[in-house]
């Protein structure tokens, strides 16, 4: 029993280190900052920020460092709907900020209040790099582009700094959090667009796939940060809405892109949307080899084509997927003609006498007072003739026969 308790702890502990779901669980620290300008009002002095990433990472890769930014309160609202900018000084030792500079935050209307809204930042690791990444906040500039200029400075005097480990990982992939680019189909009017939404997305590849069949990918994607949503804007259509996740394919003569949908739940004007818990893409190689696979556009409404909502996935960066596509086993079926062996009989000649019958242009009368019998009356000679003349003939055979009967007594 002690050695089935010490394997039992040995493989658990394997199983633990091992599960995907540890080395993608985020990691957020909050860092306090101190705020001057003419943006802020009440909330000016003191802001609690934090900064999120993955709580591992691979060399030579990147990885989605989130800026969460609270809410706030303006000290004028401004006098049209307008949003929130957002730059960050990011300082990760080893590694580079990719896509330093402004990104854009929370959308603000005509009103003091700012909702809370995530940035987010890619951060390189260089190939090579072992132990950790480590990120140090810096200057945080706040600022409304129009219809003022006001801004707002934020510095932090923390020394402390957000450690992300680096393993030696592998595999063909980077980011599974997808940042997408989201807007109304009428490309503006909305407060709540355009939107930043960062997604988790997970792809489940088919076990085995064969050429010139339908292989199905399962699509998984949750939203990182409660201060990000997908609201539904005003005229989003609320019976039956759907959405539309787009996968894009290389390789094995698979399709560049491939569509499937699911059926959203309720949905209400102004508020969050709720993404499906997956959505199943078909894609149908047409020869063997590998299929690799990444994120594509979503899409939300009633149309693929036309929808209400379209968020666009960034085209580099994206973690890869891949399975293989082997030929198809099954034996094509083939018919074939039996062949006849048996000699066909001759065939019988048959003549066909073709026999004219002209009808009797006279008609037949039926006598008065008499059944109607069809032909007689003067059909032809009576028939009592025949019988009288059969009579007498009968009568002269009788006496032509006593005669001789007679004469032959005589003789004798």
């Amino acid at each position: 029993m002690g050695l089935t308790g010490t394997l039992a702890i040995f493989v658990g502990s394997i199983f633990v280190v091992s599960t995907p779901t540890a080395a993608l669980a985020a990691v957020t620290k909050q860092f306090s900052y101190t705020c001057t300008g003419s943006l802020l009002g009440s909330t000016a002095g003191t802001i609690s920020v934090g900064l999120s990433a993955p709580d591992s990472a691979t060399a030579g890769t990147t990885f989605d460092l989130t800026v969460k930014i609270p809410e706030l309160t303006l000290a004028t609202a401004p006098t049209a709907a307008t949003t929130l900018q957002v730059n960050a000084t990011l300082a990760p030792t080893p590694g580079s900020i990719q896509d330093p500079g402004a990104k854009t935050g929370a959308n603000v209307t005509t009103s003091t209040t700012v909702p809370a809204k995530d940035v987010v930042y890619k951060v390189s690791v260089p190939t090579g790099t072992t132990g950790k990444v480590s990120v140090k906040p810096g200057q945080l500039v706040l600022s409304l582009p129009s219809p003022s200029t006001a801004t707002t400075t934020c510095t932090t005097q923390s020394t402390e700094a957000l450690d992300v480990t680096i393993g030696t990982g592998g595999g063909g992939g980077t980011d599974d959090v997808v940042e997408y680019d989201c807007d109304v189909a009428s490309g503006g009017g909305d407060a709540d667009y355009p939107a930043d939404v960062d997604i988790k997305v997970t792809m489940t590849p088919p076990t085995s796939a064969t050429a010139n069949a339908d292989a199905s990918i399962t699509w998984a994607g949750v939203i990182q940060s409660t201060g990000q949503t997908l609201k539904a804007p005003t005229g989003f259509p609320t019976t039956s809405p759907k959405m539309f996740v787009t996968v894009k394919a290389t390789g094995a003569g698979a399709p560049a892109t491939a569509t499937g949908e699911a059926t959203l739940g309720t949905v209400t004007i102004g508020q969050a949307i709720t993404l499906p818990t997956s959505v199943t893409v078909k894609i149908k190689p047409t020869t063997t080899g590998t299929v690799t696979l990444t994120a594509g556009d979503l899409a939300f409404g009633t149309s693929a084509s036309s929808p209400a909502i379209k968020c666009l996935a960034p085209t580099t960066g994206l973690k890869t997927y891949t399975f293989q596509v082997g030929s198809s086993t099954s034996t094509p079926t083939t018919s074939s003609t039996p062949t006849n062996t048996t000699s066909s009989p001759k065939p019988t000649k048959t003549s066909t006498a073709t026999v004219t019958v002209t009808p009797s242009t006279k008609k037949s009368k039926t006598p008065k007072a008499g059944a109607d019998t069809g032909g007689g009356g003067e059909a032809g000679p009576d028939g009592r003739m025949f019988i009288l003349t059969g009579t007498a003939l009968v009568g002269a055979a009788a006496v032509g026969g006593l005669v001789m009967r007679r004469r032959n007594a005589t003789r004798g």
